[in-house]
């Protein structure tokens, strides 16, 4: 790409200012899925679990989410055993909201581009290699 404006396209249409770094790391983007289904929240094990992570790796991405006040991390005790009870925070709820709106437009622009493409390549016989 050379960085050139296209012909009646705005500038930074796809620069998505919107994609939240701190949601946008895999891991975490899964946390906060299972967190926004599940309202009560959920706990360390079951987060563990339905993401595939670690205990480090699930440790230290609740801790980015923390730090960013996303998740609220509540430490206590079912019986004698530890008990670490996650849940979304009001401010991650809206976050982790606006962030899918987002990505949804990620997706309507590549729809778009897709079948922009594919209308201009049929016209011009054109069989040139493009992504699925």
């Amino acid at each position: 790409m050379s960085g050139k404006k296209t012909p009646g396209s705005p500038a930074g249409r796809h620069a998505y200012e919107g994609l939240d770094r701190a949601i946008h790391e895999k891991a975490r983007l899964g946390i906060m899925t299972c967190l926004l289904t599940h309202k009560a929240g959920l706990t360390f094990n079951d987060i563990k679990e339905l993401c595939a992570l670690t205990d480090g790796n699930l440790s230290r991405h609740l801790k980015v989410l923390e730090d960013e006040k996303l998740v609220e991390v509540e430490k206590g005790y079912e019986g004698k055993k530890p008990k670490t009870l996650c849940r979304l925070s009001k401010e991650g709820r809206k976050r982790f909201l606006e962030y899918l709106e987002e990505l949804e437009k990620v997706v309507r622009d590549a729809s778009v581009e897709k079948v922009l493409r594919d209308e201009g390549s049929k016209k011009s016989g054109d069989s040139a290699w493009s992504p699925a």
